[in-house]
């Protein structure tokens, strides 16, 4: 990478504060979060030269959402990249009455932000602190100036928004073509394998009934009846925001079923 673009990092790590120590970065998440997800082993830094790695973590500074609190709003001008390294981040567009679409949920090694950096450079959704949450920051000129230096940024970029796309593509599909008790089924399998926890012998899954309608396309009182019959069965536990999956495999059934 050349000179100039050494000192265009440094310049704009000493102006906003950023912390050019690696080792710093690595401890403080850390010492935060021992669950959460190291800088160095998100999907974001694949195939990059540890040089590279270094300045790319430099030009970063280190930021917490608490729960509920707003990463960015949907509309706005991009003025960040945001890289989740812990925590659960929801991110959800409205639609033409205001009523709120939960699009996925991201979690660490999520990158967020950077579809409208090189699109039209406003946000196209809104991103919410769905638990609390710890981030590394980048401003967006800086960002895309990292991106058009390092290919492997840019494959891994492109990536990571096919897998995006790839997911909702599937559940449009589920939405058009499955019933309602396949496509929760489904989707609280995915929910299960990206944000679920071990908790007494089951795996649970922090979301409410109204969420988990709004990322299937249906109604608070048809998830409540569906869950409500699977709990008698004892498929999973309810709680009140939260579905505690019992007996993975009779939920897989499910989702397969036509």
């Amino acid at each position: 990478m050349s000179k100039e673009f050494d000192s265009q990092y440094s310049g704009t790590a000493q102006r906003l504060g950023f912390r050019p120590d690696l080792s710093q970065v690595v401890r403080s998440h850390q010492q935060a979060d021992s669950a959460g997800l190291l800088p160095e082993r998100a999907p974001l830094f694949s195939g990059m030269s540890q040089a590279d790695y270094a300045k790319l973590s430099a030009a970063a500074r280190l930021k917490q959402f608490a729960r509920g609190e707003m990463l960015y709003i949907e509309g706005d001008s991009v003025q960040h990249v945001i890289l989740l390294t812990a925590g659960v981040v929801k991110i959800t567009q409205l639609g033409m009455r205001g009523t709120e679409v939960i699009l996925r949920l991201g979690i660490p090694g999520d990158v967020l932000g950077v579809l409208g950096l090189f699109s039209t450079g406003r946000h196209g959704t809104t991103a919410l602190a769905f638990r609390a949450c710890h981030t590394l920051v980048w401003e967006a000129a800086t960002f895309r100036c990292v991106v058009d230096r390092m290919p492997a940024m840019h494959h891994n970029l492109v990536r990571t928004l096919g897998e995006y796309l790839d997911e909702l593509e599937a559940r449009f599909r589920e939405v058009a073509t499955e019933k309602v008790a396949a496509r929760v089924a489904r989707q609280l399998i995915r929910l299960r394998n990206r944000i679920g926890r071990s908790v007494a012998g089951a795996v649970e899954v922090g979301i409410s009934r109204e969420e988990l309608a709004q990322m299937t396309g249906t109604t608070l009182f048809t998830v409540s009846r569906v869950l409500s019959a699977w709990e008698a069965r004892g498929i999973l536990r309810l709680g009140r925001e939260a579905v505690a999956i019992i007996d993975t495999q009779s939920l897989a059934f499910l989702a397969e079923e036509s």
